[in-house]
């Protein structure tokens, strides 16, 4: 059995129900779990890292992605700010339209490095662009890239069903039939969902939203879900609310409740919509909201109510949410982020999340929302799913006396020094482990930017950078 002991930590953030800090304490780790916290630990079996001058906190979960959005960072000609998300979704999705099974894998690998090495060992990835070029692939994709760099993968098998001709912002060749999009699922669970604890991949079923979708399926996506056990995500209040008004005279949440994509085993990305007057009843549904900090500045909407939220019992999470609406992966900047947007509106709002409560929201609560106890708290029998950060340099003095809150309030939101996942060191002191990080950057590099200018007007004149002199 593998046994790794962290040794001396400065401090260890637990994030569990007590908040406990252990200051000058060891860790022990036991294949994937974490089996003992305290100090004076020892064991001759153990590998022993000397952690002085490291503090040690649970791996980040991020609770929405799309990673195949990796490609289309830092593309000016289809630049978000000044549009609308229904404007912005006219013009993104004919970009999307190009993408490959191959730009699938090389951007989802760019997306988990960026996670990794920023101390996110989890993470949901909500996949709805299938494309003549992808096929059903996709998620396949992004288990075998999950893989490669050792990373928890959550996978939300997305997809779009009512194409542009009915009215949605889909174009006709991006869209799938609801019969064809169960079927695809059906698959996935069978060959990727593992539904015990600590488990590296899982399923989860996830029509885009319903501005883009057909109603049934919704109704066949809660009806494979739970008789399958597997649980539910979606878009919504997200901007779509007047569009939905428009063409079902409701607002988003109620058609939900009409359709009865409602309850627990359900989260909702962004939320943002939501009305005071409608806490209550997704507070009493048990659904949980993942907030977006980063695409609600780029859209300059409205930040959510994390106060009121809170009061009404409503679960809140992080996402970093897609690149295209964020332009990367680092979830230490979305704490940071997160943490600042809710003081922006601390005085109107009677109060704000502190800094720690952005911990527990980007760890605890997110593992919770999931269905996974296991993940987002450092305790003996959890998940060895940690990452620790230098804390023993100079810009830090006269902050090291609050661990629990320093990455929030300071912005601490570089490369981690070290990443834990499943019991396995995946990215230490600037190196992700047991792979060519230079020749996988020099194949993405190739596949996602010159193979996508060929085809896709947006990357017209666009230099591939590392590729060309």
């Amino acid at each position: 059995m593998a046994k790794i002991l962290f040794k001396n930590a400065w401090a260890i953030v637990s994030c569990d129900a007590e908040n406990r800090v252990y200051y000058h304490s060891d860790l022990l780790v036991e294949d994937n779990k974490i089996v003992q916290i305290g100090a004076g630990i020892h064991d001759e079996e153990a590998l022993c890292i000397h952690a002085e001058g490291k503090y040690v906190y649970p791996g980040l979960v991020n609770t929405h992605h799309h990673f195949f959005q990796a490609f289309v960072r830092n593309l000016m000609s289809i630049d978000r700010p000044g549009l609308t998300l229904i404007q912005w979704l006219e013009k993104i999705y004919k970009v999307f339209a190009c993408i490959d099974s191959d730009v699938i894998y090389f951007a989802s690998l760019a997306c988990m490095a960026d996670l990794i090495k920023h101390g996110c060992t989890c993470s949901v990835d909500h996949q709805y662009c299938y494309t003549a070029l992808t096929g059903k692939t996709p998620v396949d994709r992004q288990m075998e890239a999950a893989d490669v760099l050792g990373f928890r993968l959550i996978a939300a098998r997305g997809t779009n069903t009512l194409p542009r001709t009915k009215g949605s912002t889909i174009p006709d060749e991006m869209c799938e039939t609801t019969e064809e999009y169960i079927r695809d699922c059906e698959r996935l669970i069978e060959t990727y969902h593992d539904p015990s604890a600590f488990a590296m991949h899982q399923i989860v079923l996830a029509p885009c939203q319903p501005i883009n979708c057909e109603e049934d399926t919704f109704r066949e996506t809660i009806r494979l879900a739970r008789s399958a056990g597997v649980y539910m995500h979606t878009h919504l209040c997200e901007g779509e609310n007047r569009s939905m008004v428009q063409r079902f005279g409701m607002r988003s949440l109620a058609w939900c409740e009409k359709v009865g994509f409602i309850g627990p085993d359900i989260w909702l990305a962004h939320g943002r919509e939501t009305l005071p007057e409608e806490y209550a009843f997704v507070a009493a549904s048990g659904m949980g909201i993942s907030h977006c900090p980063a695409p609600t500045i780029y859209g300059g909407s409205e930040i959510l109510d994390i106060p009121g939220m809170r009061k009404a019992r409503i679960p809140i999470s992080l996402g970093v949410d897609g690149c295209s609406t964020n332009e990367g992966s680092n979830m230490l900047d979305s704490i940071r982020l997160a943490y600042l947007m809710q003081t922006f509106l601390s005085k109107q709002r009677g109060g704000c999340p502190s800094p720690y409560d952005m911990m527990k929201i980007s760890t605890t609560e997110g593992a919770k929302m999931m269905g996974r106890p296991e993940l987002g708290e450092l305790a003996a029998g959890k998940a060895a799913d940690l990452f620790m950060i230098d804390a023993e340099k100079l810009e830090y003095a006269g902050a090291l006396h609050d661990p629990a809150s320093v990455i929030p309030k300071l912005g601490i939101t570089g490369d981690v020094w070290l990443t834990m996942i499943n019991g396995k060191i995946v990215y230490q002191n600037g190196r992700l482990t047991g792979i060519d990080e230079r020749e996988l950057l020099r194949e993405g590099e190739k596949v996602c930017t010159k193979s996508l200018r060929d085809r896709c007007p947006a990357f017209s004149g666009y230099r591939t950078g590392l590729m060309e002199a």
